[in-house]
Order: structure tokens, then C-alpha cells, then sequence
């Protein structure tokens, strides 16, 4: 393990450790305002794939956070990066709120799968429709491959189950760009000038945020804000 540096940037998850939907978790706009009065840069990371990155900023300035669209680093940035790098056309499987997020991508006639959290697409008849694509040699990619995460009122199954059985049912791999993959913390790095053994992770998942902050050589702080973080947590 590299030796640890003076901390010098702190990545912050958001759903669900600054806020649960439209609520605020008690006290985090104030240990926000701390952690703005310590010497270090801060950012924040999500897999969120619910809603564009504008509409999380505004939810957030309605929860009253001082946060600016430049310190936010979303898993559908990583995808839409991805999505263009490759030069694929992608069939998106992820909610309409989020589809501001890959404006300008070319969709038409699709030879790529794209998958987030998408409930109100997650049937039968668009499965199979990914199914088939995948069969004929479109790249899966996962923007998250999440189990469940914490909504108000329980917990509810995330796209990685769906994932998951589009895997196993046409014996691809899908490759997954948000968290806990190493390339999402080092993106979400980018620009800081901060190397891993100089940062520090404060998330509520014990898996995505801890653990996937550990593999690339930074701390991790769990926050128990969810249910989630109880059942399976190797860390607990």
C-alpha cells in the first residue's frame, strides 16, 4: 500500500449521504459548511442516473448546499465519455430525466446497450429488445452495476440486477464506467491535482464508495444514512 500524503481533496457521494430525494440528511448542510473551511477541495460524486446533471444541481440548491455544477462528477458523464470515445450509437436505457445528459449522441439505429437506473423501461419488451442487440455484437455498458439504493420509502432494486441477467443471458461482460470502478475515482480526480494517497471518500455505501475508493489507493469514510450500508458491509 502506498504511504499516505497530506489529504488534499475530499470526494463526498451524494444520494444518500447529503440527501435521500427531495430531503436533506439532518445536519449535512453543516458538515458541509465544515468541510468547506478546511484547506482542502472538495467534489462530489454520484451514480445517480435518475435525473441529468442539471437537475441534481438544482435539487441541491433547493436543499440549500453550496455546491457549483463544476465540483459534480456523474456517472452519466462517465458514460456519455465512453459512449464517445467508442463512436457507438447507443440504445439508452436509462430514465427520460436523464437523457439531457447525452444530448447531441446519435441513437438512431442503435449498436450499442447503455443502462442506468431506468424503472419505467425495465420491461420485458425493451429488455428483449437490448437482448437481441447484445446478441448480435452491441457492447454492453453499465453505468453502474448498483444491487438497491435508498429511496424514502425503503430500499429498491438498482440496474445492477438488470444488468446482470442481460449478462448472463447473452454470455457478454458488460463494462461498468461508475463506482466502484477505478477509472470513476481517477476521472473524478482529474483537474484536482491530487493523487489517491491524497485523497479521502465519504460515502454510504460500503461497497461502491468505501471499498471502490480503497482499490484505487484512497481512504474511505462510511456514513451509516442508509439501510444499505447494514446488510452486507464487510467493513461492519
Amino acid at each position: 500500500m502506498a504511504a499516505r500524503r497530506a489529504l488534499k481533496a475530499v470526494l463526498v457521494d451524494l444520494n444518500g449521504t447529503l440527501h435521500v430525494e427531495d430531503a436533506a440528511v439532518p445536519g449535512a448542510q453543516e458538515a458541509l459548511k465544515r468541510l468547506r473551511g478546511a484547506s482542502v477541495m472538495v467534489r462530489f460524486v454520484t451514480n445517480t442516473t435518475k435525473e441529468s446533471k442539471q437537475d441534481l444541481l438544482d435539487r441541491l440548491k433547493k436543499l440549500e448546499f453550496d455546491i457549483s455544477e463544476d465540483e459534480i462528477f456523474t456517472s452519466l458523464t462517465a458514460a456519455r465519455n465512453l459512449v464517445e470515445q467508442k463512436q457507438v450509437r447507443p440504445m439508452l436505457l436509462v430514465d427520460d430525466r436523464a437523457l439531457p445528459d447525452f444530448k447531441g449522441i446519435q441513437t438512431s439505429d442503435p449498436n450499442a446497450v447503455v443502462i442506468g437506473l431506468a424503472p419505467e423501461h425495465f420491461h420485458y419488451q425493451i429488455l428483449n429488445q437490448a437482448f437481441r442487440l447484445l446478441l448480435d455484437g452491441a457492447p454492453l455498458i453499465a453505468i453502474h452495476k448498483a444491487r438497491y439504493y435508498k429511496r424514502k420509502d425503503g430500499l429498491a432494486l438498482g440496474p445492477g440486477p438488470f444488468v446482470t441477467a442481460l449478462e448472463y443471458a447473452t454470455d457478454t461482460k458488460a463494462t461498468v464506467v461508475g463506482k466502484p470502478e477505478k477509472t470513476f475515482f481517477l476521472e473524478a480526480l482529474r483537474g484536482t491535482g491530487c493523487e489517491p494517497e491524497e485523497a479521502v471518500m465519504i460515502g454510504d455505501d460500503c461497497r461502491d464508495d468505501v471499498g471502490g475508493a480503497q482499490n484505487v489507493g484512497m481512504l474511505g469514510i462510511l456514513v451509516k444514512t442508509a439501510a444499505s450500508c447494514e446488510h452486507d458491509c464487510p467493513l461492519m
